[in-house]
């Protein structure tokens, strides 16, 4: 595969629009109730699809229904979900979104089997055969804070291999411990609040010379409606977000990484790739759930 998207996997139930949780038995008509694939990685992945980019995922899920519902809506979207493993009698992770008129995004949420992926279910090959591996919510993926996997992940950049790595989630303790992961990978894109609290600084530029002094070739910092900022070694370059009607903000970050990814392996330069994830981004922005406004995406690649 060109694209391995190793990490969370989760299964998403949005409901929108969402002005309060009905009291009592009552009942609140809505307009939409969707379920996607979703998840730092399985969302990336779908996405990639998308674009027209080979792309296999990997992770773990339950051996329950939603598991078999997860596996079958990326297997149908063009994803080979051949590396994701089914972990018996544990659930696989899920979210309940009740979706804000202003795209807001509250959520429920149980993490289910991505607590327990390993490094013995990553497999070696799928990882030294790939031209990019997207490391997808590392921040809660606790057993792959391993000698063992930092090993694989340079290994695999010593032959050619590029190393992005994207999070989860906004929980100041799992902040501190995903710095770990980065003298192991070339790019980083947390959002502007991961950053921050991964750096400690006091502003999204900072925090992305910051953690860019701590490995990466690059920190792409998504800043929602102010787009994003890219720092290098060469200097922060600004990249602004498109003009859209916003209906729900779920996966654009995941958007994001998958449209820089295809452009990473289209060639372009790390601007022009962070341009193509903005384009993405804003297509979902646009609809309800992480895989909205993909029909046609291809045609974002021939665009230069």
């Amino acid at each position: 595969m060109t694209v391995v998207a190793l990490g969370v996997h989760i299964v998403d139930v949005l409901a929108r629009p969402v002005e309060s949780i009905p009291a009592g038995q009552d009942t609140h008509l809505l307009e939409q109730i969707r379920v996607t694939a979703a998840g730092a990685a399985a969302a990336t992945a779908v996405d990639l699809a998308a674009l027209g980019v080979p792309v296999a995922s990997v992770g773990a899920v339950g051996d329950d229904e939603l598991g078999d519902l997860l596996v079958m809506m990326m297997g149908r979207r063009g994803v080979d979900v051949t590396g994701v493993v089914r972990r018996r009698g544990e659930q696989t992770a899920a979210s309940i979104l009740p979706i804000r008129p202003d795209g807001g995004r509250p959520s429920f949420h149980v993490p289910g089997a991505n607590l327990g992926l390993a490094v013995a279910d990553v497999g070696r090959e799928r990882i030294l055969g790939a031209r990019v591996v997207h490391l997808g919510g590392m921040d809660v993926t606790w057993g792959l804070y391993d000698p063992a996997f930092f090993a694989l992940l340079d290994e695999a950049r010593a032959a050619g291999t590029i190393i992005t790595m994207d999070l989860l989630s906004n929980m100041p303790d799992l902040m501190q411990g995903v710095r770990s992961f980065l003298p192991h990978v070339d790019y980083l894109l947390p959002n502007e609040e991961q950053a921050l609290l991964m750096s400690g600084a006091g502003s999204a530029e900072e925090a992305a010379l910051a953690l860019l002094a701590e490995g990466p070739s690059a920190v792409l910092v998504t800043l929602g409606a102010d787009g994003s900022l890219i720092a290098e070694a060469e200097g922060v370059t600004r990249v602004p977000a498109l003009d859209v009607e916003v209906v729900d903000t779920t996966g654009c970050g995941d958007a994001y990484c998958a449209g820089f990814i295809a452009g990473l392996v289209d060639g372009r330069d790390v601007a022009g790739a962070a341009r193509l994830g903005t384009e993405l981004a804003a297509r979902v922005a646009g609809g309800l759930g992480s895989d909205a406004g993909l029909d046609g995406a291809r045609a974002l690649r021939e665009e230069k």
